[in-house]
Protein backbone atom coordinates (compact mmCIF):
# COMPACT_ATOMS: atom_id res chain seq x y z
CA UNK A 1 0.00 0.00 0.00
CA UNK A 2 1.71 3.40 -1.09
CA UNK A 3 0.30 6.70 0.81
CA UNK A 4 1.06 9.84 -1.67
CA UNK A 5 3.04 12.39 0.25
CA UNK A 6 1.44 15.44 1.09
CA UNK A 7 2.69 18.50 -1.23
CA UNK A 8 4.00 21.37 1.07
CA UNK A 9 3.72 25.35 -0.61
CA UNK A 10 5.81 28.23 0.37
CA UNK A 11 3.88 31.67 1.20
CA UNK A 12 5.02 32.21 -2.50
CA UNK A 13 3.33 29.62 -3.88
CA UNK A 14 0.25 29.99 -2.19
CA UNK A 15 -0.23 33.76 -3.17
CA UNK A 16 -0.06 32.78 -6.84
CA UNK A 17 -2.51 30.32 -6.63
CA UNK A 18 -4.53 31.93 -4.16
CA UNK A 19 -4.64 35.33 -6.81
CA UNK A 20 -5.93 33.28 -9.63
CA UNK A 21 -8.38 30.90 -7.85
CA UNK A 22 -12.23 31.52 -8.61
CA UNK A 23 -12.62 30.39 -4.82
CA UNK A 24 -10.77 31.34 -1.81
CA UNK A 25 -8.45 29.32 0.03
CA UNK A 26 -6.79 29.95 3.68
CA UNK A 27 -3.55 29.14 3.95
CA UNK A 28 -1.41 28.14 6.97
CA UNK A 29 2.04 25.71 7.67
CA UNK A 30 2.56 24.80 3.94
CA UNK A 31 -0.95 23.80 3.01
CA UNK A 32 -3.82 25.44 1.05
CA UNK A 33 -7.43 25.20 3.14
CA UNK A 34 -10.41 25.94 1.01
CA UNK A 35 -13.17 27.83 2.65
CA UNK A 36 -16.66 26.76 2.90
CA UNK A 37 -20.28 28.95 1.74
CA UNK A 38 -21.70 31.05 3.87
CA UNK A 39 -25.89 31.35 4.63
CA UNK A 40 -27.99 34.00 4.07
CA UNK A 41 -27.62 34.43 7.39
CA UNK A 42 -24.51 35.53 7.79
CA UNK A 43 -24.14 37.40 4.37
CA UNK A 44 -26.76 39.48 5.51
CA UNK A 45 -24.87 39.76 8.77
CA UNK A 46 -21.44 40.82 7.58
CA UNK A 47 -23.14 43.42 4.97
CA UNK A 48 -25.36 45.01 8.18
CA UNK A 49 -22.14 45.56 9.81
CA UNK A 50 -19.94 46.46 6.90
CA UNK A 51 -22.14 49.20 6.19
CA UNK A 52 -23.07 50.49 9.27
CA UNK A 53 -19.55 50.75 10.20
CA UNK A 54 -18.53 52.52 6.81
CA UNK A 55 -20.96 54.60 7.49
CA UNK A 56 -19.59 55.95 10.82
CA UNK A 57 -16.27 55.61 9.60
CA UNK A 58 -16.47 57.56 6.53
CA UNK A 59 -15.28 60.98 8.31
CA UNK A 60 -12.36 59.30 10.06
CA UNK A 61 -9.02 57.96 9.54
CA UNK A 62 -10.52 54.32 9.67
CA UNK A 63 -11.92 52.22 7.59
CA UNK A 64 -13.94 48.79 7.06
CA UNK A 65 -13.31 45.91 4.56
CA UNK A 66 -15.06 42.97 3.83
CA UNK A 67 -14.28 39.46 3.46
CA UNK A 68 -12.60 39.57 0.22
CA UNK A 69 -9.13 41.39 2.01
CA UNK A 70 -6.78 38.28 2.71
CA UNK A 71 -5.06 39.26 5.88
CA UNK A 72 -1.57 37.61 6.88
CA UNK A 73 -0.71 36.62 10.71
CA UNK A 74 2.85 37.84 10.34
CA UNK A 75 4.08 36.46 13.44
CA UNK A 76 2.55 32.86 12.53
CA UNK A 77 2.28 32.78 8.82
CA UNK A 78 -1.77 32.47 8.30
CA UNK A 79 -3.45 33.84 5.24
CA UNK A 80 -7.04 34.04 5.87
CA UNK A 81 -10.27 36.06 5.67
CA UNK A 82 -12.03 37.37 8.40
CA UNK A 83 -15.53 38.20 8.00
CA UNK A 84 -14.69 41.88 8.28
CA UNK A 85 -11.48 43.91 9.52
CA UNK A 86 -10.91 47.87 9.86
CA UNK A 87 -7.61 49.51 10.16
CA UNK A 88 -6.71 53.23 11.13
CA UNK A 89 -4.81 55.34 9.45
CA UNK A 90 -2.52 54.17 6.09
CA UNK A 91 -3.20 50.27 5.46
CA UNK A 92 0.06 48.18 5.62
CA UNK A 93 -0.33 45.67 2.37
CA UNK A 94 1.74 43.07 1.74
CA UNK A 95 3.25 43.26 -1.97
CA UNK A 96 1.46 46.31 -1.74
CA UNK A 97 -1.51 45.23 -3.29
CA UNK A 98 -4.32 42.65 -1.59
CA UNK A 99 -3.33 41.22 1.68
CA UNK A 100 -3.59 43.72 5.20
CA UNK A 101 -0.91 43.50 7.75
CA UNK A 102 -2.13 45.70 10.72
CA UNK A 103 -6.03 45.45 11.24
CA UNK A 104 -7.52 47.07 14.50
CA UNK A 105 -10.62 45.02 14.62
CA UNK A 106 -11.02 41.39 13.18
CA UNK A 107 -14.80 40.48 12.96
CA UNK A 108 -15.94 36.29 12.29
CA UNK A 109 -19.53 35.75 12.17
CA UNK A 110 -20.21 32.29 13.35
CA UNK A 111 -21.48 29.17 11.40
CA UNK A 112 -21.96 25.65 13.25
CA UNK A 113 -18.55 24.41 11.28
CA UNK A 114 -16.20 27.48 12.16
CA UNK A 115 -17.35 28.62 15.57
CA UNK A 116 -14.71 26.18 17.79
CA UNK A 117 -11.67 27.32 15.25
CA UNK A 118 -12.91 30.87 15.24
CA UNK A 119 -13.14 31.13 19.21
CA UNK A 120 -9.98 28.77 19.71
CA UNK A 121 -7.10 28.48 17.48
CA UNK A 122 -8.03 31.28 15.16
CA UNK A 123 -7.86 33.79 17.93
CA UNK A 124 -4.59 32.48 19.10
CA UNK A 125 -3.81 33.57 15.63
CA UNK A 126 -5.12 36.80 15.61
CA UNK A 127 -3.87 37.82 19.20
CA UNK A 128 -0.34 37.69 18.08
CA UNK A 129 -0.58 40.51 15.57
CA UNK A 130 -0.02 44.25 17.47
CA UNK A 131 -2.10 45.97 15.74
CA UNK A 132 -5.39 44.04 16.87
CA UNK A 133 -7.00 45.52 19.88
CA UNK A 134 -10.44 44.09 19.38
CA UNK A 135 -11.87 40.99 18.12
CA UNK A 136 -15.75 40.58 17.59
CA UNK A 137 -17.06 37.47 17.08
CA UNK A 138 -21.19 37.53 16.23
CA UNK A 139 -23.66 34.63 16.22
CA UNK A 140 -25.45 33.65 12.94
CA UNK A 141 -28.10 31.95 15.09
CA UNK A 142 -28.97 33.65 17.47
CA UNK A 143 -28.78 37.43 18.93
CA UNK A 144 -25.88 36.92 20.41
CA UNK A 145 -21.95 38.68 20.27
CA UNK A 146 -18.87 38.38 22.04
CA UNK A 147 -16.50 41.48 22.00
CA UNK A 148 -12.48 40.78 23.36
CA UNK A 149 -10.93 43.77 23.78
CA UNK A 150 -6.82 43.98 24.00
CA UNK A 151 -5.71 45.32 27.62
CA UNK A 152 -2.82 47.35 28.53
CA UNK A 153 -0.88 44.18 30.11
CA UNK A 154 -2.08 41.81 27.04
CA UNK A 155 -4.87 40.61 28.46
CA UNK A 156 -8.18 40.09 26.74
CA UNK A 157 -11.29 41.31 28.34
CA UNK A 158 -14.61 39.69 27.08
CA UNK A 159 -17.79 42.23 27.11
CA UNK A 160 -20.95 39.99 25.80
CA UNK A 161 -24.28 41.28 24.30
CA UNK A 162 -27.42 39.58 23.39
CA UNK A 163 -30.31 41.69 23.60
CA UNK A 164 -31.58 44.16 20.39
CA UNK A 165 -31.30 47.02 22.26
CA UNK A 166 -27.59 46.76 23.06
CA UNK A 167 -25.06 48.75 21.87
CA UNK A 168 -20.76 48.32 21.68
CA UNK A 169 -18.77 50.30 21.52
CA UNK A 170 -15.42 49.41 19.24
CA UNK A 171 -13.19 51.31 21.03
CA UNK A 172 -10.89 50.44 18.38
CA UNK A 173 -11.93 52.63 15.19
CA UNK A 174 -14.36 54.84 17.67
CA UNK A 175 -17.74 53.18 16.70
CA UNK A 176 -20.78 52.32 18.38
CA UNK A 177 -22.57 48.92 16.98
CA UNK A 178 -26.26 48.08 17.94
CA UNK A 179 -27.66 44.65 17.63
CA UNK A 180 -30.53 46.11 16.28
CA UNK A 181 -28.75 47.10 13.30
CA UNK A 182 -26.40 44.03 13.08
CA UNK A 183 -29.02 41.70 12.88
CA UNK A 184 -31.40 43.94 10.96
CA UNK A 185 -33.91 41.58 8.61
CA UNK A 186 -31.98 38.52 9.86
CA UNK A 187 -34.33 35.45 10.11
CA UNK A 188 -32.91 33.65 13.05
CA UNK A 189 -34.63 29.95 13.92
CA UNK A 190 -36.98 30.35 17.17
CA UNK A 191 -35.20 29.12 20.15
Amino acid sequence: MSTNPKTFLTPEQYLEIERKAEFKSEYYNGEMFAMARASLAHNLIVGNLVGELHRQLRPGRCRILSSDMRLRVTPTGLYTYPDAVAYCGEPQLLDGSDTLLNPSLIVEVLSPSTEAYDRGRKFEHYQSIESVSEYLLVSSDRVHVDLFRRQADGDWLLKSADRMEDVLELQSIGCRLSLAELYEQVELAAS
